[in-house]
């Protein structure tokens, strides 16, 4: 059986993890679009426990990323070549998202978050920009940078901007590899 083609498929399938990008800055309608997309993520309980930070101004966007790329997280320098770097900052969700993490030992705000952030990733693609997760940054000095209050995380750094490079596609396991229907997988 063939599988149905969609629009959305072909985006995902076509998203890289972009770590050379055009010294070409992004529009802020692009940006826009991409926050609507991230605005639009399903969350627990509704409680959005996430903001979205836009650095696109040069100088201080090269500030942060010299803040944050710094000593054991050099490895992720590359990304402070993009136009763009967008911090995914936690927030304090809702009560009854907090008692379902406990309940499930399962930190819902995250995969909130990742949620988020893919919507936005994916919104990007579409709009032909480049993105790459980042998650190996000082998030401490990103929160000092960012003049973030106590409590307040900045659990993910996208880089945003137009590809410099085309990676050819990963090696990916089959659907049968990862699902089933009604049995054990």
């Amino acid at each position: 059986m063939a599988m149905p083609t969609s629009h959305l498929l072909k985006i995902a399938a076509a998203r890289r993890s972009i770590r050379k990008y055009k010294a070409v800055p992004v529009e802020r309608e692009k940006l826009d679009l991409c926050l609507e997309a991230a605005r639009l993520a399903p969350s627990a309980c509704n409680a959005q426990p996430y903001r979205f930070i836009v650095l696109d101004e040069p100088a201080l966007k090269e500030k942060f990323c010299a803040a944050v790329f710094g000593g054991v997280y050099s490895a992720c320098r590359f990304a402070a070549a993009a136009p763009v770097m967008v911090a995914v900052v936690s927030d304090t969700g809702k009560l009854t998202a907090w008692l379902g993490n406990q309940m499930q030992s399962t930190n819902f705000r995250l995969v909130d978050i990742g949620i988020a952030a893919e919507h936005f990733v994916l919104a990007a693609a579409e709009q032909g920009l480049g993105t790459c997760w980042l998650g190996w940054f000082n998030a401490k000095a990103a929160a000092k940078a960012l003049g973030l209050g106590t409590g307040i995380k900045v659990e993910v750094l996208l880089s945003v901007g137009y590809p410099d490079e085309a990676p050819p596609p990963r090696k990916r396991k089959t659907t049968k590899e990862l699902a089933g229907y009604n049995t054990d997988i």
